[in-house]
Formats: C-alpha cells, structure tokens, sequence
C-alpha cells in the first residue's frame, strides 16, 4: 500500500500517538475509517454509473441500427446508390455488323449514333 512497509508504518503511528495523544487518536481512526468508506463508496458508485453509461450507448446503438434497417427495408430505392445503365448484350462490339436485335436502335428508328 503506497510502497510503506510495517517499520514504516509503526514509526507513522508512534509519532500520530505521540503528536494528537491517546485520547483523540482512536476518535481520529474512526474518522479516517469513515472517510475511506465513503471515498470506496463514491468510487464504486462512479464505475457502475460509467457502466450503465457504456450500456446505454449499446442500447442507444442497437436501435439506431433497428431505425436504419427499417428506413431500409421501408423504402429501399432512397437507400440504393443510383446505377447507370448498363449497355445491352446487342450493342456491344462482339457482334457482327450485318446482325440486328431487339433492342437495337436500328430496330428501334432511332438511328445509329450513340448518346453519352
């Protein structure tokens, strides 16, 4: 305890006896046994109150990933990041020039130029 030792401590206690007197030095323990209690008390009330502090913030937490979830699943196309569009199998350059599909834009009458 605070690196003192017994011959340290009984040195302490001879020169408390000898300076406050036998009368007042048991009234003097009781005290500082009292405010020692007190201090472990506030202490311990201070660790749970942190505690209860760190559980909130789980439950706090909790719920507002249940309120995203449900923003989620309520309206999933705000939450979606915009795609392009992508290009259709037909306009791609793998296919032969003479080869028209459904979806091209020569089938369409559109035309053949190409909109960025």
């Amino acid at each position: 305890m605070f690196g003192i030792g017994m011959p340290e401590m009984i040195l302490i206690l001879a020169i408390a006896l000898i300076v406050i007197g036998p009368k007042k030095l048991p009234d003097l323990a009781k005290s500082l046994g009292r405010a020692m209690n007190e201090f472990k008390k506030a202490t311990r009330e201070i660790k749970e109150s942190i505690d209860v502090d760190g559980d909130l913030k789980d439950v706090k937490q909790s719920f507002d990933d249940l309120n995203a979830d449900l923003r989620d699943s309520i309206n999933p196309l705000k939450s979606d990041p915009v795609k392009p569009p992508t290009e259709s199998p037909a306009s791609s350059d793998d296919e032969p020039p003479g080869s028209a599909s459904e979806t091209s834009p020569e089938s369409t009458g559109e035309g053949t130029t190409k909109h960025e």
